[in-house]
């Protein structure tokens, strides 16, 4: 999939309602694990992280802490 130019990816894993996700932006790899039932959700919150790290990357502070 891909978000803003950076290619993610969101897999099940072996654990019921846990899903996997991955992207990179530049030499960084980012990767982790969240918890849900539905897979969009799953997709939204990688999509929103991506959004975080841009922002990071941008040297913008990040809103609500």
């Amino acid at each position: 999939m891909n978000h803003r130019g950076i290619e993610f990816t969101v897999a099940k894993a072996a654990i019921p309602g846990i899903w996997q996700w991955q992207f990179r932006i530049g030499e960084q790899v980012k990767s982790g694990k969240t918890e849900t039932k539905i897979d969009l959700l799953a997709i939204r919150r990688v999509r929103l992280r991506i959004d975080r790290e841009l922002k990071r990357a941008a040297g913008q502070p990040e809103a609500g802490g």
